[in-house]
């Protein structure tokens, strides 16, 4: 069973940038697809980010391309989100997930661990 501890919300500016880290407790994450997601208040759960294990290939929703960064450190078994230029859009809370499947994607349907995510609010 993969537990996954966020860490990074907060409060910032718009313009301001923000990292996240997520922390998983089994050696497992590391060849699982991981990704990021967040859900604004009276929205669905939408998919910010993602990375494959196999050749680090990524992938970006539209909204946040060019601005934010999604990375992993095999070694500290963490992934992180790096992100910039942030706007009052993009509040919302966080979460990291991590995927059996390979293939990973955008549908958060095909995660099986998620943890228990953080707030993030940019102020205009």
């Amino acid at each position: 069973q993969v537990q996954l501890v966020e860490s990074g919300g907060g409060l910032v500016q718009a313009g301001g940038s923000l990292r996240l880290a997520c922390a998983a407790t089994d050696d497992t994450f590391r060849t699982m697809t991981k990704g990021w997601f967040r859900q604004a208040p009276g929205k669905e759960r939408e998919f910010v980010a993602a990375i494959k294990w196999l050749a680090s290939t990524t992938d970006y929703a539209d909204s946040v391309k060019d601005r934010f960064t999604i990375s992993r450190d095999n070694a500290k078994n963490t992934l992180y989100l790096q992100m910039n230029t942030l706007k009052p859009e993009d509040t919302a809370v966080y979460y990291c997930a991590a995927a059996s499947d390979p293939m990973g994607g955008r549908r958060v349907e095909n995660y099986d661990y998620w943890d228990q995510g953080t707030q993030v609010t940019v102020s205009s």
